[in-house]
């Protein structure tokens, strides 16, 4: 099966790459580096580098605490971090921390996978969340590389769709040395694509250990001050997606009748699409400047449109309530603990199923509004708005969830040293 699937990927491989170069158009970072997605990377000077992967910003986000415990493990081993976004792999760019590498992640075929493997002379892999590429796991396991697959999530639709080609999961799956899951939920359905019980543990999110960076929510804090809108209510829409936008400015209509000087922050998930909402925020008529302007909102400014990177601890210092996106639009929602952890109120849509759990524990302790549509999410910023007390009392309830279910990075770490010690055993080197 893997290698019909194979010859189906080498059929496609034309197409694949000219769809890169489309996307290009609108954001040249997908044609920069484009060799490296065949596999054709610059080789490590030193061998035995932690390969982690994480497919895109999502991932980044996650991979992140975890690519700071390892360095500070081992701080002279490489790093080489695989992405297959232009997003994820901004993100890794900017860590920026010394012997780390970012590489474009080697199409899922048998001589690029194992022409990359041959030039980065991995110690181990660590896939972030629900990566799984038959011949990435075949041929790194070949190698005796052995594989962690961390923070894993997997959704009913999701594991449903897996059980479809069982036959090709379940051989893929035994080539993993450790499947760590957030849940014990997730942990079932895995055993019930072929997992043996003893590849998997639920070691809880990742996503709760998350690195506050202070000097962000200070730029930002103090951002709000100069722009003299402290008393200004701001209202922040994160990680927006196509056709979301025009609700959230439908609804900041709405909202803009009862209180004319609130402010919107809106953030689009996507750099290519910065322009397009601009433009279209300008034919609801609203005064808009862009973060990349580098001028001070004043009272006439009615969105302020976040068009930078890196940058979402900023907006979410600056904001009272947070909206966050992929959730009125059928993309499953986006990380609902970064505004958790700042104690904001959070606001989301139907569509959660990418954070079903995380939505889950947040909407048992009421920290989080669940709203249908444009016509919700004025009421939810309505009655956020003029109910400070219980707004406040939200956002702290969302604090302690991610105070309470910390934890999950150290554990991680623990299945990081065990596969470090196996691979040291497997090549006979002692301390490797």
């Amino acid at each position: 099966m893997r290698h019909i699937y194979s010859l189906i990927f080498y059929l496609l491989l034309p197409f694949i790459l000219l769809r890169l170069y489309w996307k290009g158009r609108k954001s040249p970072y997908y044609r920069k580096r484009w060799w490296e997605r065949l596999g054709f990377v610059k080789p490590l000077s030193a061998k035995g580098a932690i390969w982690v992967h994480a497919v895109s910003l999502g991932e980044m986000v996650v991979a992140k605490p975890l690519i700071q415990a390892i360095r500070t493990r081992y701080p002279t081993t490489p790093i080489a971090i695989t992405n297959m976004t232009a997003t994820g792999a901004k993100m890794a760019e900017q860590l920026k921390m010394e012997n780390v590498f970012q590489f474009y992640v080697p199409y899922d075929l048998p001589d690029v996978v194992k022409r990359f493997v041959k030039r980065v002379q991995p110690r181990m892999l660590i896939i972030m969340e629900t990566e799984l590429w038959p011949n990435l796991i075949h041929y790194t396991s070949q190698k005796k590389i052995p594989i962690l697959l961390a923070n894993g999530r997997l959704s009913e639709k999701s594991m449903l769709g897996y059980l479809r080609i069982r036959r090709i999961i379940q051989p893929l799956l035994s080539q993993i040395n450790f499947i760590a899951v957030q849940t014990q939920i997730e942990a079932e359905r895995f055993i019930k694509l072929g997992a043996s019980p003893q590849q998997v543990v639920a070691l809880g999110s990742i996503k709760f250990d998350i690195p506050i960076p202070e000097k962000l929510v200070f730029e930002g804090r103090e951002l709000r001050k100069n722009w003299r809108a402290e008393s200004r209510p701001i209202l922040l829409a994160a990680s927006t997606h196509n056709g979301e936008e025009e609700k959230v400015l439908n609804a900041f209509s709405q909202l803009k009748k009862i209180h004319p000087s609130a402010l919107l922050i809106l953030v689009p998930r996507h750099p290519e699409r910065f322009d397009e909402v601009v433009k279209l925020g300008q034919k609801y008529g609203y005064q808009i400047l862009r973060r990349s302007e580098k001028t001070l909102c004043n009272e006439t400014t009615d969105i302020f449109v976040g068009d930078s990177f890196g940058e979402m601890f900023l907006y979410f210092s600056l904001s009272d309530i947070a909206f966050i996106g992929g959730s009125l639009a059928n993309i499953g929602g986006h990380n609902l603990l970064e505004p958790a952890a700042l104690a904001l109120p959070i606001i989301t849509g139907t569509h959660v199923f990418n954070f079903a759990e995380i939505f889950a524990l947040l909407n048992h302790q009421k920290a989080v509004l669940q709203v249908h549509g444009q016509d919700g999410l004025f009421e939810a910023w309505k009655i956020l708005l003029e109910d400070k007390v219980a707004a406040e009392a939200m956002g702290e309830r969302a604090k302690s969830v991610v105070l309470e279910n910390q934890g999950a990075l150290a554990k991680h770490m623990a299945y990081v040293e065990q596969l470090g010690d196996l691979f040291c055993q497997t090549k006979g080197v002692v301390g490797c």
